[in-house]
């Protein structure tokens, strides 16, 4: 799923985006993006109180009323719609994060009771009142399955131009049909968007529960296939030998090595059973090199992003960064290290005491450094060389040691 634009603020009438959305099924939905993707800007549903700005010439109409007992009547009846609008929004809200999708007698009563309050505000405050449709209609569309919402629009319009050219001193209001007729097409429009993102988000999260649960088989069965076989038969043959220590010690001694030897091949099993997880990324390793850097009191010039690195030749250069950092943590007694990454490749050089055989390149690319097992150059030359890559390792200009990794 791509990631969610930020969304202009909830309630909107004639808004493009909107905040609270209603589900299309009951199952639940995780409150938060999947792993790795942004979570999406979220604005508070207070905020749909900003467009109820558009009934403040209905509450005016409803002061300047002579009669007290209409003046409050119709003021109380906006504030209410207004307070009733806000908190719909803030329980759609609610129900999208936990999936749920809102009963429809309820979404009824709501919408009855917005119909009510407009009719207390039309008869006190008059005819100003009819701007209630608009955030009525909105209402409708969210909460009422998508056809039924836009035709409450439409029945919207209709009794908003027959109430403007029959109810004695009203008369018809120019572009207010245009107004209910474009926030609700607008927020049927959201609906669907909403609808289908909260769609994708419960796929993607089946898929990634179903690839958990098929990783999770996979390395239960290798487990079972390597361990369960190894382990009956070191445990036969250490019996064996336990038996066979005052019977037959040369016997005993042959098995005491024959399980020594099955041991070994049941850890490189396991090994390379695990070996999926121990896949580098280029800025984890750059990250790791930096901590061991610094904890190894080492200053260091690292670069800050991976940008122009191809995404296919990142994990070559992860192992290299990690071999390389590891080697000079380990080996070098540098004071100062250089981390240079781009497109072709990494470089990592330090001022350290150098390569074994310095001024001597084969022999620097042989072993590396005094005391380090080439084991590691070793493992990095295969993998350079599989990447179509390679490896050089020589004497720095100025003392210390350099490995290349490139293309």
């Amino acid at each position: 799923m791509q990631p969610a634009e930020p969304r202009p603020p909830e309630g909107t009438p004639g808004s493009t985006q909107l905040e609270p959305g209603v589900p299309t099924a009951t199952a639940a939905v995780p409150d938060g993006p999947p792993p790795g993707r942004p979570r999406a800007i979220r604005l508070p549903a207070v905020f749909a109180a900003v467009w109820l700005v558009y009934l403040l010439p209905t509450v005016q109409a409803a002061v300047a009323l002579p009669a007290l007992g209409a003046r409050v009547l119709g003021v109380a009846a906006v504030l209410t719609f207004g307070v009733e609008y806000v908190f719909v929004f803030v329980l759609l809200g609610r129900m999208r994060r936990q999936g749920r999708v809102p009963d429809l007698r309820w979404a009824v009563r709501v919408l009855a009771g917005s119909v009510a309050l407009f009719v207390v505000a039309a008869v006190t405050a008059g005819q100003s009142a009819l701007a209630m449709f608009v955030f009525i209609a909105v209402q409708g569309v969210f909460l009422l399955p998508r056809g039924s919402g836009m035709i409450l629009a439409a029945g919207l319009i209709a009794v908003e131009e027959v109430l403007s050219r029959t109810v004695p001193g009203w008369h018809p209001v120019e572009g207010l049909w245009i107004s209910i007729g474009l926030a609700a097409v607008a927020i049927w429009a959201v609906r669907g968007m909403i609808d289908r993102n909260l769609e994708l988000a419960r796929a993607q999260a089946t898929i990634a529960d179903l690839a958990v649960q098929a990783e999770r088989t996979r390395f239960a069965r290798d487990l079972h296939d390597i361990l369960g076989h190894s382990l009956t038969v070191l445990t036969v043959k250490a019996e064996l030998a336990g038996r066979l220590v005052a019977i037959d010690p040369t016997r005993a001694a042959q098995e005491i090595a024959e399980v020594e030897q099955l041991a070994r091949q049941a850890l490189t099993d396991v090994r390379a059973a695990v070996t999926g997880y121990r896949e580098a990324t280029l800025p984890r390793e750059l990250a790791s090199a930096r901590a061991a850097l610094d904890a190894a009191g080492i200053d260091a010039e690292l670069p800050g992003a991976v940008d122009d690195v191809p995404p296919e030749r990142r994990e070559l250069l992860a192992w290299a960064v990690r071999e390389g950092v590891t080697n000079v943590v380990r080996h070098s007694k540098a004071g100062h290290v250089w981390l240079r990454l781009g497109r072709d490749g990494v470089e990592i050089a330090d001022d350290g005491v150098g390569p074994d055989g310095a001024g001597e390149p084969s022999a620097a690319e042989d072993v590396g450094r005094p005391g380090a097992s080439a084991h590691g150059l070793v493992g990095l030359r295969e993998r350079a060389a599989a990447a179509g890559a390679d490896v050089v390792v020589a004497p720095r200009d100025g003392g210390g040691f350099v490995l290349r990794v490139g293309w």
